[in-house]
């Protein structure tokens, strides 16, 4: 095992032992090496792995800020992965299209199951349940990207940008991180294939009618709490464009 790596060993074992808590700075450099018993540029390679991971951001300087913190973004280092991957060429865009389905089929039911949580269990429903305010500024959120997609007059590519945004914002909604970010990191994938895709279709417009169409069957299910359905209409939407541009 490389010195780094014993850095990198260690530090996860502290984090899983609560030594450093979300938000928390990690000691000095010099002060890191000493207690390992490492050189410097061996505790600086292993901080930037861990940034590079999204699990630290580093600031220089000597004020509050700087130095390493630990944070909360597990979409930077899985989405990095993800992505090079994809772009490396070992992942086949069925491979894709597949993994997609599975998530965004279980996120649809997931989220319908938080917005019948959310309305609450009061005598008529009048008390919001947990999440109530979050769940209500998501369906909203994902409404409006919507509304944005029925301008006739919005090109292709922000057609897509939109769809893009439109699907991370269902499976946000499930409140899963991991598979949020899983998914974030598939995002750069899914709007390649999509594109190339595009390109191919005999009419652009009537496709994009059809999205349309089947994004808001599918956010009608999410927001009436039809789990079962809101799954079945994204996995419908997802391996339809798929079948029909002949990927």
């Amino acid at each position: 095992m490389r010195t780094h790596e014993r850095v990198l060993a260690r530090i996860e074992a502290d984090l899983a032992t609560g030594r450093w808590a979300l938000g928390e700075r990690l000691p000095a450099e010099r002060a890191l090496a000493e207690e390992l018993g490492v050189s410097r540029p061996s505790v600086r390679e292993a901080i930037r792995v861990l940034e590079a991971m999204g699990i630290v951001r580093t600031a220089v300087g000597s004020g509050p800020d700087a130095g390493a913190t630990v944070v909360d973004r597990p979409a930077a280092g899985l989405g990095a992965a993800v992505r090079l991957h994809v772009a490396s060429g070992t992942l086949a865009v069925r491979d894709v299209v597949e993994t997609r389905v599975l998530l965004e089929t279980w996120a649809a039911g997931a989220a319908a199951e938080r917005v019948v949580a959310a309305q609450g269990t009061g005598e008529r429903g009048a008390d919001p349940g947990p999440g109530a305010p979050e769940v209500a500024e998501a369906l909203a959120a994902a409404r409006a990207l919507l509304d944005r997609m029925d301008d006739p007059a919005l090109a292709a590519e922000e057609f897509r940008e939109l769809d893009a945004s439109f699907h991370v914002l269902l499976v946000r909604l499930a409140g899963n991180p991991l598979v949020e970010a899983v998914m974030t990191g598939l995002r750069g994938a899914i709007e390649s294939y999509v594109a190339q895709g595009s390109a191919a279709l005999p009419s652009w417009e009537r496709t994009a009618a059809r999205l349309r169409a089947e994004h808001r069957a599918v956010l009608a299910a999410v927001t009436a709490g039809d789990g079962d359905r809101a799954a079945r209409e994204v996995r419908a939407h997802i391996e339809g464009f798929y079948a029909e541009t002949g990927l």
